[in-house]
C-alpha cells in the first residue's frame, strides 16, 4: 500500500532561479531496501534540482564565490572541464546570471547534454573522447594559461567550494529530515565533492556515520560521471583517507540496479544513481548482518533522459 502523498505547501516567489537549488526530496527505496532487519535504505532525488543534476549545487557555491571575491570580472567567461552534468549546471545558471559560459567536454559525451548546454548558449570546446574526462581537464588548463584575463576558471576538481555546497547544504538537508539517525551515507566518486562534503556535514550532524565512497570496478567502464581513482587524476578535493570505506562497482551490477529503480521504485535514473544505489544495499546489509540499526543514505544524481538518444529510426517530426 502507498504510505499516502506527502503533505504540498504553497511555493514562495523566488527572484531567480538560482534560488531553487537544494531542498530536494528525500524517498525511501521500500521494495529495493525490503528484508533488512532496522535498517531503512533512502535516496536523495537530486535530479529535482533546476538543471537536472546534483551539480548544481556545486555549479552554483563556486559562480557565487567568484563573482564575491571578485574572480568574475565584467566580461569574463566561466570555463571549467566537464564530462556532462556539471556543463548543464554552469549553462544554465551563467544564463540566469548574465555570464559568457564555455565549457571543454570529451566529444564523446551524450548528445543530450551537448544539445542542452547549447540550448543555453554555452560554447562547447571539445576535448578527444579517448582521453575521458582527464584529457578535458588539460584542454581547460591549457585554454586558461593561453588567455588567463579572458576565463574565470571555476575548476570543480579542486575547488573547496565543491564540497563546501554539500557540507552546508545536502548534509544539513539529509540530518534535517531523518533527524540525524544516519548509520551510513553512500555516494559515487566523479570530482569527490558529492561525498567528501557531505561526509563532512553528516560527521558533525550524525555522529557514529559510516561515510563510504563508489568508484568504478574497472578503468574502462560504462558509469558516466564517475572516476576509476588508480587510473585517473586524483581531484584535490578528493580525500580518501577520511572515509570509512571505498566499494568498487562493476558496471553490470550498477546497470542491473538501474533497472531495478526504474521497475521496482519508479525511478528511472542513470547509471550513475544505479552505481550508489547498488553500493549504499551492500552497506545496508552488512549493518543489518552486523546488528546496527538506522537509515541508509544515498543520492541519486540525473535522470536517466540524458544518456538516451533515440535511435534514428524511432525519431518523429512534426511541424
Amino acid at each position: 500500500m502507498s504510505p499516502g502523498p506527502a503533505p504540498r505547501h504553497g511555493a514562495a516567489p523566488v527572484a531567480s532561479i538560482t534560488q531553487l537549488v537544494g531542498r530536494t526530496p528525500l524517498v525511501r527505496l521500500r521494495r529495493i531496501g525490503a528484508g533488512l532487519p532496522g535498517i531503512r535504505v533512502y535516496a536523495k532525488c537530486e535530479f529535482m534540482n533546476p538543471g537536472g543534476s546534483v551539480k548544481d549545487r556545486p555549479a552554483l557555491g563556486m559562480i557565487e564565490a567568484g563573482l564575491a571575491d571578485g574572480r568574475v570580472r565584467p566580461g569574463a567567461t566561466v570555463l571549467d572541464a566537464t564530462s556532462g552534468n556539471t556543463g548543464v549546471a554552469y549553462a544554465w545558471i551563467c544564463a540566469a546570471l548574465g555570464l559568457r559560459c564555455t565549457l571543454v567536454m570529451p566529444s564523446n559525451v551524450s548528445a543530450a547534454r551537448k544539445r542542452i548546454v547549447r540550448a543555453y548558449g554555452a560554447e562547447i570546446v571539445f576535448s578527444s573522447p579517448l582521453d575521458g574526462s582527464d584529457g578535458a581537464i588539460r584542454k581547460a588548463r591549457e585554454l586558461v594559461a593561453a588567455a588567463p584575463e579572458r576565463f574565470f576558471y571555476s575548476d570543480q576538481y579542486g575547488n573547496e567550494e565543491n564540497p563546501r555546497a554539500h557540507e552546508r547544504g545536502t548534509a544539513v538537508e539529509i540530518a534535517e529530515a531523518l533527524g540525524g539517525r544516519v548509520a551510513a551515507f553512500v555516494a559515487g566518486i566523479g570530482t569527490g565533492g558529492t561525498v567528501m562534503g557531505t561526509s563532512r556535514g553528516l560527521r558533525a550532524l550524525a555522529p557514529g556515520v559510516r561515510c563510504v565512497a563508489v568508484e568504478p570496478e574497472e578503468p574502462l567502464h560504462g558509469l558516466e560521471g564517475l572516476k576509476h581513482m588508480a587510473s585517473s587524476i586524483v581531484p584535490p578535493i578528493y580525500r580518501e583517507a577520511e572515509l570509512d570505506q571505498k566499494i568498487s562497482m562493476p558496471t553490470g551490477e550498477a546497470w542491473a540496479m538501474t533497472e531495478r529503480l526504474a521497475r521496482e521504485e519508479g525511478l528511472r535514473v542513470g547509471h550513475s544513481s544505479g552505481a550508489a544505489v547498488a553500493g549504499a544495499l551492500r552497506v545496508a546489509r552488512e549493518l543489518a548482518a552486523a546488528g546496527v540499526e538506522g537509515d541508509v543514505v544515498t543520492v541519486l544524481p540525473d535522470r536517466a533522459e540524458r544518456y538516451l538518444e533515440p535511435r534514428r529510426w524511432d525519431r518523429r517530426i512534426t511541424w
